[in-house]
């Protein structure tokens, strides 16, 4: 991703964190660590979604940074919120091998004499309104925008609408895990859908090219390229969150079968003769590793990774292959077309 779209970003972020920080002293020292969470939550992650908007604004003709940082910012805002509360969904303590904001503030809990139930009531508690004070910051970053009323409007729809299709995926994701018989490959897909191609990718290239002024059929054409790159991104995440290396992904390769994650993995291996063997671990809570490793075999004997790897490819594929239209400048092509390669090859 261009220098420039996440050299911005970071100084924007910081001060927006460092007026926060400011506003909470007034309100307590435990506020102030919440907003230190937050401001590392932000931080350390790639900035793909405000990549994405900058790299959509600056290659349709987008000149003023001053108005398309802030965009960029909402969005990369929007991704924390939902990191966030996605790690209270799990359960989770640790992202990537470091403290959440529900970690720190169980590690808070303890120090000032908490335990137990009570500490995972300050955790639960300052991860929900961490992510709440994202996404308010996230809206109310394109609320201020200084453009006409009609451009506001639609980039805030943009926003409106990956909220409300992301919290569908969301729920479908979690809600999935308590089907009896694997997902249909389908069903997969349009959940990868809902859950992180319109949000992470389809809703910043068009924020981009709405804030640049590219015409109706360049905006459809990003966001037809953001929902394919979208699917073909999580279908690689979902391929490392199993056969990946817990050293590079930050995950154990094991958390996604106890869970019972509906994945194209299970959808493809649930249509073979090997199922029989592999259901019994699904879903299993105490799978030991070595009991993860004969599933990871099974699901590779069975063709599941291959499947899985030739779908995400595929939508890669097709994602390119959108970008073939005169609408789209060449340059801002062929720097989507590198980033179609990175969303399948990579070991993070």
């Amino acid at each position: 991703m261009p220098e420039i779209a996440t050299l911005g970003v970071g100084t924007e972020l910081e001060r927006f964190f460092a007026a926060a920080r400011l506003r909470a002293s007034d309100y307590g020292e435990h506020y102030v660590a919440l907003w230190d969470c937050l401001e590392q939550a932000s931080t350390g992650g790639k900035r793909v979604r405000p990549a994405l908007v900058l790299a959509a604004f600056t290659g349709l003709g987008g000149t003023d940074l001053s108005l398309a940082t802030p965009v960029a910012v909402s969005f990369e805002l929007l991704h924390t919120a939902f990191v966030i509360h996605d790690d209270v969904i799990d359960r989770d303590l640790a992202r990537r091998g470091v403290a959440n904001v529900a970690g720190r503030f169980t590690e808070r809990a303890i120090a000032h004499g908490a335990a137990g139930a009570q500490a995972d009531t300050w955790a639960a508690t300052a991860a929900i309104l961490a992510g709440d004070l994202a996404l308010s910051e996230a809206h109310r970053a394109l609320a201020m925008l200084p453009v006409d009323r009609e451009l506001r409007g639609r980039l805030l729809e943009l926003l409106d609408r990956a909220v409300f299709v992301s919290a569908a995926g969301e729920l479908a994701d979690v809600t999935n895990t308590a089907s009896k018989e694997p997902l249909s490959v389908e069903q997969v897909v349009f959940t990868l859908e809902q859950k992180t191609a319109v949000y992470s990718f389809e809703a910043p290239l068009q924020a981009g090219a709405v804030l640049a002024g590219a015409s109706m059929e360049a905006i459809n054409v990003l966001g037809h390229f953001g929902r394919l790159i979208g699917v073909a991104f999580q279908l690689t995440d979902d391929i490392l969150g199993v056969f990946g290396d817990p050293a590079k992904t930050g995950k154990s390769v094991v958390s996604d079968l106890r869970e019972g994650k509906q994945t194209a993995l299970i959808a493809y291996a649930g249509t073979t003769t090997a199922w029989p063997g592999i259901a019994p671990f699904i879903g299993k809570a105490d799978l030991s590793e070595e009991e993860g490793a004969e599933v990871k075999e099974r699901l590779r004997d069975c063709g599941a990774l291959d499947a899985a790897d030739d779908l995400a490819r595929s939508h890669a594929g097709r994602a390119v292959a959108a970008l073939d239209t005169p609408v789209i400048p060449e340059q801002l092509r062929s720097h989507l077309t590198t980033l179609a390669g990175t969303a399948v090859n990579r070991t993070r």
